[in-house]
């Protein structure tokens, strides 16, 4: 296995591994909602942003190796 397979998979793996941990965040951000800590609930919302926006680069990085 050379070296872009080896990336590449470990950006597939980096991705799902994201994806798993937005969906716990969007989870913490209902029950801090939920909570009425709405200050700290609009922080975790903005931080999901984020984390969509590093997958997107990952997705970008992991094309761009074909």
């Amino acid at each position: 296995m050379d070296f872009i397979e080896k990336t590449r998979i470990r950006m597939e793996n980096w991705i799902t591994h994201n994806d798993h941990h937005q969906k716990e965040y969007e989870i913490l951000a209902k029950q801090l909602e939920t909570a009425g800590k709405n200050k700290s609930s609009e922080h975790v919302k903005e931080m999901i942003k984020m984390a969509a926006k590093s997958n997107d680069f990952l997705r970008n990085a992991l094309k761009a190796l074909d």
